[in-house]
């Protein structure tokens, strides 16, 4: 009898002491201090060890500029009193808002302050009952909806309708957790929304394990990731896989119309060179390159259609990126049984930046005199490779291998002037057809169109028509005009 009485005066005094102030303070502060914010909950309104309250409100200095929890409902466990806390069980948060003003390294502490809303150190209340416990267990919590705004060094960051379910993970203060739905802006200018489908957590002494996470981007791409991140040292790694993403969406309109194709790629990332930084390796599948301005010039003075627009049998790079920086090396962009591109470019901001061979096979420019011997030299695969330099900008790409082209064509050409005038005109010809002026002038459209100057071509081949033609010498007065000689 004695017994059940203690017992009945002991769960009379736990019961007091949750539904005094003293309890409810005990709580705002582990929020409070978790979040490194200033704030608490609303009056709670109880049910036996049930408890509910309509809102945690919070301002803070620090990273964490606004933090609020509306609709949130709990149990209180008892289970924990021998071993000194408190058990929350089944806890609810309608809705969570955060607001950030910090680094990224700040940002990217939010998974544990969840996490330990309701499970951080000891924080001393004025409640004066030394006998209670002054530490909180998490025993489950579901977030409806996470609603973040971040303004990082990077850039805004938002996101919102994302679920969130954190459960014990065994260990003390350890956690799994799983984030499902919602769609998240990320300041990379590269990445579109991002669509959540989930992401797996694991929180155990001060680091977050990212075990595997998969989002939608685009139309049908997608990206899968896992990494970690330690709370002390605001070090984070990353990597994962991106795939079936077409190129038509992620480049300029410029370039969306001259490559098209399936991008697969990998990635890693992290900050341990003291900022952000990201590397991996592409593939291009089914691709195709139309308009490419070098090729459009090439097809022009080849007088052929085979390099406007190429299949491409081959197409990859390997990539690194940090801000306002990406660095494509290893670049291969082959067609089969026609051309083969190699090298690197460097793109800062928009600007270019690119050392490239090209490479085709021989007799592709048997028409353009001097190429294939003064432009173009022998080399591996069986083809004839040329130097090639890009800059520029992203918009308004570059070469330097048409000019080479035409020197060299207008230098082989006066070359053979003085041997036999006439096979120079004949060739000229052969390039132009009959009608040369006309020739000169659609070659010219052809080009410009790619954003090429044939001014120099145009004044050679002129040139050259002028100094091959015969003149017939005027009469003297009085004489018989003397019949047209014929053009070769």
């Amino acid at each position: 009898m004695l017994i059940l009485l203690a017992a009945g005066l002991f769960y009379a005094a736990v019961r007091s002491y949750l539904h005094s102030e003293g309890f409810r303070q005990l709580l705002s502060g582990k929020v409070s201090k978790a979040a490194g914010v200033s704030g608490e909950f609303t009056p709670f309104r109880w049910d036996g060890l049930a408890v509910d309250t309509d809102a945690f409100r919070a301002t803070g200095e620090g990273a964490v500029q606004g933090l609020r929890l509306d609709g949130m409902h709990t149990e209180i466990g008892l289970g924990g009193l021998r071993r000194g806390v408190w058990e929350i069980r089944d806890a609810r948060v309608q809705r969570i808002e955060i607001a950030i003003d910090a680094a990224a390294k700040d940002a990217l502490s939010l998974p544990p302050v969840v996490a330990e809303a309701v499970a951080s150190a000891p924080v001393r209340t004025s409640v004066k009952q030394g006998w209670l416990p002054r530490e909180v267990e998490l025993h489950g919590l579901e977030l409806g909806e996470v609603v973040l705004r971040a303004n990082l060094a990077q850039g805004p960051v938002s996101a919102s309708g994302i679920k969130v379910t954190v459960e014990p993970a065994g260990a003390k203060h350890s956690y799994r957790g799983e984030l499902t739905g919602g769609s998240i802006q990320l300041p990379v200018a590269l990445l579109p929304e991002l669509r959540l489908d989930h992401a797996r957590l694991r929180y155990q002494d001060g680091t977050v394990f990212l075990t595997s996470a998969a989002l939608e981007a685009w139309s049908d791409g997608l990206i899968t990731a896992s990494g970690e991140w330690d709370r002390s040292t605001r070090l984070f790694s990353l990597e994962g896989d991106l795939s079936k993403l077409k190129c038509e969406e992620i480049l300029n309109e410029n370039w969306a119309k001259r490559l098209i194709g399936e991008i697969n790629a990998d990635f890693s990332a992290g900050n341990h060179s003291g900022k952000p930084q990201a590397r991996g390796k592409l593939a291009i599948h089914h691709g195709t390159l139309t308009a490419l301005p070098v090729l459009d010039a090439l097809a022009a003075y080849a007088d052929t259609r085979r390099f406007r627009t190429l299949p491409l049998s081959e197409a990859q790079a390997s990539w690194a990126w940090e801000k306002d920086l990406v660095v494509l090396n290893e670049i291969v962009l082959a067609s089969e049984g026609l051309m083969r591109i190699e090298g690197q470019v460097i793109v800062r901001g928009r600007e270019l930046d690119g050392t490239l061979r090209l490479g085709l096979v021989p007799g592709a420019l048997a028409s353009i005199p001097g190429a294939e011997t003064d432009v173009f030299a022998p080399g591996e695969r069986g083809l004839l490779w040329a130097p090639l330099r890009v800059t520029g900008t992203v918009d308004k790409p570059k070469e330097d291998l048409t000019e080479r082209l035409i020197l060299a064509a207008g230098m082989r050409m006066l070359e053979k002037l003085p041997e036999n005038a006439d096979e120079v005109l004949n060739l000229t010809r052969s390039l132009l057809g009959n009608d040369p002026a006309k020739a000169v002038e659609k070659g010219a459209e052809l080009i410009e169109k790619s954003g090429l100057d044939v001014r120099e071509v145009s004044g050679i081949l002129e040139g050259l028509l002028g100094s091959g033609r015969r003149k017939v010498p005027e009469p003297e007065p009085g004489a018989a005009p003397q019949p047209a000689v014929p053009e070769p």
